[in-house]
């Protein structure tokens, strides 16, 4: 609060142009007619600008914050907007009354110091079968899977420095949490150009994910061995980068 409230009225000009596949994530959210979304660290509410027309569509939305200051404007924002509802509460912990279609994380979880438990979190609150969606700045580890992009020692090493003064973490570590978690995906992996830092590109991602359903158990039959788990296999990747 101490960070943001001297800044809240012009938090996002400076955003907007840093802060790059919002839009995408957004037109890529998968929920149905009347859905219930949560925004988990939706600051000031920005976002629900590149919804556009879908934004009718939406049953209700959650914008999840901590910051007082940044909620005050989200919900300058959201009162024209009877879908929208603005929640003061930890991303880590806040839970909906019932299980919602869709979570999503714009440019937060790289500064939610526990952001484990808001992956945790964000999966428990979600449906089975719903969506998560996550973009955000990131380094890739020094030898990433097949397919996925690889970075050299000066990205991985000057952009964690360069955003910590801002409070935000860079690691491949939530990436790949986020791979694990969510077998069924599609990862776009980008660069941004910086403003003010002409000629470096800062890495980003574009991640859709799907909430897998629970593995039934199928029981054995009468007079046999141990129960045998059904095996749900595991789905394609699909990966772009740009």
């Amino acid at each position: 609060e101490l960070l943001y409230a001297p800044q809240a009225e012009r938090y996002d000009s400076f955003r907007e142009r840093l802060l790059r596949g919002r839009q995408e994530l957004i037109d890529q959210l998968r929920f149905p007619p009347g859905g219930h979304l949560v925004e988990l660290g939706g600051g000031t509410g920005h976002n629900l600008g590149y919804f556009g027309q879908r934004l009718a569509c939406v049953g209700r939305i959650d914008i999840v914050d901590l910051c007082p200051s940044l909620l005050v404007v989200a919900r300058r924002r959201a009162a024209q907007r009877p879908n929208v509802h603005v929640v003061e509460a930890d991303a880590c912990t806040w839970q909906p009354e019932h299980p919602v279609d869709c979570v999503y994380f714009a440019y937060s979880l790289s500064m939610i110091p526990d952001w484990r438990a808001a992956i945790d979190n964000a999966l428990a609150m979600l449906k089975p079968g719903g969506t998560l969606g996550v973009v955000d700045f990131y380094v890739s580890e020094p030898a990433p899977p097949a397919g996925l992009a690889r970075h050299g020692r000066l990205t991985r090493t000057l952009w964690p420095r360069w955003f910590k003064h801002d409070g935000v973490s860079l690691c491949p570590n939530r990436l790949r949490l986020l791979r694990e978690r969510l077998p069924r995906h599609r990862l776009q992996e980008h660069r941004a150009p910086v403003p003010y830092l002409a000629g470096l590109r800062v890495p980003y991602y574009v991640l859709i994910g799907e909430k897998p359903d629970p593995a039934p158990i199928i029981a054995p039959a009468l007079g046999r061995g141990a129960p045998a788990l059904e095996d749900p296999g595991e789905a394609p990747i699909l990966s772009a980068r740009g």
